[in-house]
């Protein structure tokens, strides 16, 4: 019963308050809606609007590409409100849209404004079907229609949806598949334990006249809160509603710190991640989501609805460096929540702070937290923060701190940045310096000398350990990271090629193959000064580091840094992150222009609404993943601070 249509991977734009966050396609077709919180649960299967012009013809779906309708897509300037403007010369109508979640309320609006462009007086009917799979469960949805509110309501458990308009209903049926709903013809039937629905209103629009009609969708935990929330609705018109939340925005915005650069480009993308900022993160928990879920069946990657240490890191950063510290507080006091009782953060988190499906753990996850921490406390100076996340940096510490191999002096075998491979990889072995180190200026804070000292000593073993046991002299970069695990294959080869490696026996008879070196060039490797600094980012080793990594890992013709040399996800392409990453590490040390021409590239790779993907198709130079990248966002504002210092 629902409309069986496969869900794209890519998205135009997302709409929230940051608590209801919903995506959407370039023709205003919505694919997913979350809501009490904006990783989980999901409810929307797929929601659809159309005309119907003549009894007996098919409804003709404005939001459908192709079919003779031309769309446009774009934010209001400084908000978050999507607006579409979707034409046909055939059907001699132009629908002008706008979408956006009310601040503060559990209420979506879409605004259709029908306009008549020719000379004859239209009669026609506006058809929207529904379908929710709430929770995403196909069992147990009913959809009935509340009379008294003119009303389709989808329920499921304690999720309730209200579906109407501020405009009385023509017709209606609960429970209606999306074939059936082709021909516009609706039953009137009132309850079907199915998740669809269709309503319809009937029309009249002289030539050069516009319509509004407004659709409404309240979510509530009962029936009775949805239907008061539509009531509220309809108490201002949609245009009201639309300015209110535009103007929130647009305060938002301008409480920010201004763009310190004067570039119109950079700073159109720069109040963009801010704006994009709030929406990924929940305003009921305080975590930070990597993107908005769109491969919830992990069919290509593993998800992205999730919260990763890591990247929160890099975010948080970012957000005390444009003045929402809010949000980095709220941060921060979720990760207490979040951290497991031996001390570690594993890799990846609900809203809640349960742990999310996982492949291990990444020890730079919770070193990064650490880290951030710090970087928060430097910018605000708050002992009573310092105070509050004390006993979570204590754990933190003595659990990075157990982990240290005696023998190498670096953190034991871990899973990498990038989720694929166990070593004791480089990149995560600085950001244990990092976190360290970070844990150290906690501990005097707290008057815990001792174990400042004791930190921050261990914290320099490591950083003497990176140079003495990851420099790749034959390459004169540093290596990725040393005792790789391998298949049996792969290690047979190795060791037949003249790599040193060794074989360890494991409980139950079961083996480990590992090679002393891992040389693959990794952009990842930059982290090693920046920002984690266990190099100095003007040392000999470093900079012949990035110059190999910008060598290797340019993508010709397209442009841009991809993550490592033999790189398959997605295709191996450019990733923005990856080109903004040696963008930091250029400013930092001071060449300028090659700094800017990278953000140069990333301007030029934005989606059409100004978001920014994870990756570029190395072929086409279009989005080829991931809309928006929160971590994308976070490196740019990043790097526009580092370009502003650096002029």
């Amino acid at each position: 019963m629902t409309m069986n249509e496969k869900k794209p991977y890519l998205v135009d734009a997302v709409i929230g308050n940051s608590s209801l966050l919903a995506t959407l396609g370039r023709t205003g077709k919505m694919y997913r809606l979350w809501w009490p919180h904006i990783d989980t649960p999901q409810h929307m299967d797929a929601m659809r609007v159309g005309i119907h012009a003549a009894e007996g013809a098919p409804v003709e779906w404005f939001d459908e590409a192709g079919n003779g309708w031309s769309h446009e897509i774009g934010y209001v300037q400084g908000s978050n409100v999507l607006a579409i403007k979707a034409a046909s010369q055939q059907a001699e109508l132009t629908i002008n849209s706008r979408h956006f979640a009310v601040p503060g309320k559990d209420l979506l609006v879409r605004e259709y404004a029908l306009s008549n462009s020719g000379n004859e007086s239209k009669q026609l009917s506006f058809v929207l079907h529904s379908s929710f799979l709430i929770s995403e469960n196909s069992l147990y949805n009913t959809t009935m229609f509340h009379a008294e509110a003119d009303a389709l309501i989808h329920f499921r458990h304690q999720y309730f949806f209200a579906v109407s308009s501020a405009i009385v209903c023509t017709k209606f049926q609960s429970g209606i598949s999306w074939e059936n709903v082709q021909q516009g013809e609706l039953n009137g039937n009132m309850i079907d334990m199915q998740p669809t629905g269709a309503m319809s209103w009937q029309l009249t629009i002289a030539p050069g006249e516009t319509v509004v009609l407004p659709i409404y969708i309240a979510a509530a935990h009962n029936e009775q809160d949805a239907v008061q929330l539509l009531a509220e609705a309809r108490q201002k018109t949609s245009g009201q509603w639309a300015d209110e939340t535009n103007s929130y925005w647009q305060s938002y915005v301008a409480q920010a710190v201004p763009c310190p650069v004067d570039d119109a480009r950079i700073k159109e993308l720069y109040e963009r991640s801010i704006l994009t900022f709030k929406l990924m993160s929940d305003e009921k928990t305080g975590t930070i989501i990597a993107a908005p879920e769109f491969d919830e069946t992990f069919s290509r990657c593993g998800g992205y609805s999730f919260c990763w240490g890591r990247d929160a890191a890099f975010i948080t950063t970012a957000l005390d460096k444009v003045g929402l510290t809010d949000l980095t507080d709220a941060f921060y006091d979720w990760t207490l929540r979040a951290q497991s009782p031996d001390g570690s953060w594993q890799q990846r988190h609900y809203h809640d702070g349960q742990l999310a499906p996982s492949w291990g753990l990444q020890i730079d996850e919770g070193s990064s937290i650490l880290w951030g921490m710090w970087q928060h406390y430097l910018v605000k100076q708050d002992r009573g923060f310092a105070s509050r996340v004390w006993p979570s940096v204590l754990k933190g510490a003595q659990f990075l701190a157990s982990f240290i191999d005696e023998e190498t002096g670096l953190p034991k075998p871990s899973i990498d940045l990038w989720e694929e491979r166990e070593a004791s990889h480089t990149y995560s072995s600085a950001a244990v310096y990092g976190g360290l180190k970070a844990a150290a200026g906690f501990a005097e804070l707290a008057g815990e000398y001792e174990l400042a000292e004791q930190w921050s000593e261990q914290a320099d073993r490591v950083k003497a350990a990176i140079e003495q046991s990851c420099f790749n002299e034959e390459l004169q970069c540093f290596y990725r990271g040393i005792n790789l695990t391998v298949s049996s294959d792969k290690y047979n080869e190795g060791i037949s090629a003249g790599k040193q490696g060794t074989v360890l026996d494991l409980d139950k008879g079961y083996k480990k193959y590992v090679l002393k070196h891992d040389p693959i060039v990794d952009i990842s490797l930059l982290g090693i000064s920046v920002p984690f600094n266990a190099v100095d980012a003007t040392d000999a080793r470093m900079r012949s580091t990035a110059d190999v990594v910008e060598k290797l890992l340019t993508v010709p013709n397209v442009g841009g840094i991809k993550r490592y040399e033999d790189d398959i996800y997605i295709g191996g392409n450019p990733w923005i992150l990856t080109t903004l990453w040696l963008a930091h590490y250029r400013f930092a040390t001071g060449d300028v222009e090659a700094g800017r021409n990278y953000i140069q590239w990333v301007l030029e790779h934005r989606t059409e609404t100004g978001l920014l993907p994870e990756q570029i198709d190395k072929h086409t130079g279009e989005t080829a993943w991931v809309v928006p990248l929160t971590w994308s966002h976070a490196m740019f504002i990043l790097a526009v601070f580092m370009l502003a210092e650096a002029n």
